[in-house]
């Protein structure tokens, strides 16, 4: 079973506590300032007795990944996260590690709003969720342990990690082009893995070519 490296160990923590927080009498306008929220000018709604302005701003960017929606929203990112997160930490390192997380963070946060204004929903809405670096921490898995095997939850069946990851990205990618599921972020999802697995792939390319000078 993995253990908790003290990168992931400190993930985890930060996620759960920020979720209590969330369920406490501020938990509205903890969304209202650090949710992810689209591009372009603010929406004024109440919250309590305030009229507050929605919309967004540059730390949301990593911020909406510490809050959730549900306890089953974070429990399962939770889950993931401790899982996956711990295997990948102990080849990268937690330095490297914490960067390629918030990188994935960073990633399905853009690609979110990318969705988002090239395809206005109907309804002013946040996303939250670690779901985009678990994604990329999913691909990371997949690339550091080819050889492990995974149980996915559509096929409960262990498989080559490889071939579930190809697997979850396909279903999100059909998920997302055709509507399933509206209220998931599936081009975040998306947005974490690509970018997890460009960043994987241009520190190898670095360290070979430094290895051949």
């Amino acid at each position: 079973m993995p253990q908790f490296p003290p990168a992931t160990r400190l993930l985890l923590i930060l996620n759960v506590l920020v979720f209590l927080l969330q369920q406490t009498a501020g938990g509205d306008r903890v969304l209202v300032d650090f949710a992810l929220w689209p591009l372009g000018p603010r929406h004024y709604e109440r919250i309590g007795y305030d009229i507050v302005g929605i919309g967004f701003e540059p730390w949301q960017l990593v911020t909406y990944s510490f809050l959730h929606g549900n306890f089953m929203h974070i429990a399962f990112n939770m889950l993931a996260l401790w899982m996956f997160g711990s295997p990948v930490e102990n080849v990268l390192g937690w330095r490297r590690y914490l960067i390629y997380y918030l990188v994935c963070v960073l990633g399905a946060a853009i690609a979110q709003l990318a969705t988002v204004a090239l395809f206005p929903p109907g309804d002013f809405y946040s996303t939250v969720g670690a779901s985009g670096g678990v994604f990329g921490l999913l691909i990371a898995f997949a690339v550091f342990y080819p050889r492990a095997k995974i149980m996915a939850l559509f096929f409960p069946v262990p498989i080559p990690a490889p071939i579930a990851v190809v697997l979850y990205v396909a279903l999100e990618f059909i998920f997302g082009v055709t509507g399933t599921q509206s209220s998931v972020a599936h081009f975040a999802h998306l947005g974490g893995a690509l970018v997890g697995f460009a960043l994987i792939q241009y520190w190898r390319r670095r360290r070979y070519g430094s290895g051949a000078r």
